[in-house]
């Protein structure tokens, strides 16, 4: 049995399907790899200027990359799921957290990474200002 899929395949296809037949590419989604599979990059290559997150440590698992600028919310499959990041960005971005009444940042660095990132457990969107957030 696969693990790490966040995404049955019916959802998969259901959301393929939603998309005109072919997986979204744009604002640093990526194409299925396999049947049921969520989407995912090259695992350890990462776009230029992407920051991209893992449903498991060690950049294992699925994965979902941000590219700059804006505020983007991450997918249902890796909120509050994220367990480690890499960016290959030239400049910092932010992780949010929407808190009740609040909302939380937590600042990743260009160039940064985390194998095991407790923080990602918070984890609801990526952009690239504070979004006048608290500092989380």
């Amino acid at each position: 049995m696969f693990r790490g899929f966040a995404m049955p395949a019916a959802a998969a296809l259901a959301a393929c399907a939603l998309l005109g037949g072919a997986p979204a590419t744009a604002a640093g989604a990526a194409p299925a790899t396999a049947a049921g599979a969520a989407p995912t990059t090259a695992l350890g290559a990462p776009q230029a200027g992407d920051v991209c997150f893992w449903t498991g440590a060690g950049q294992h698992g699925s994965s979902w990359c941000y590219t700059p600028p804006g505020y983007t919310d991450v997918p249902e499959f890796l909120h509050d799921k994220a367990a480690s990041f890499r960016s290959s960005a030239d400049s910092a971005v932010y992780a949010i957290d929407w808190g009740r009444g609040a909302c939380y940042y937590r600042l990743i660095r260009a160039h940064d990474l985390a194998d095991n990132w407790p923080w990602g457990a918070r984890l609801d969107g990526v952009a690239d200002t504070t979004m006048n957030c608290e500092v989380g």
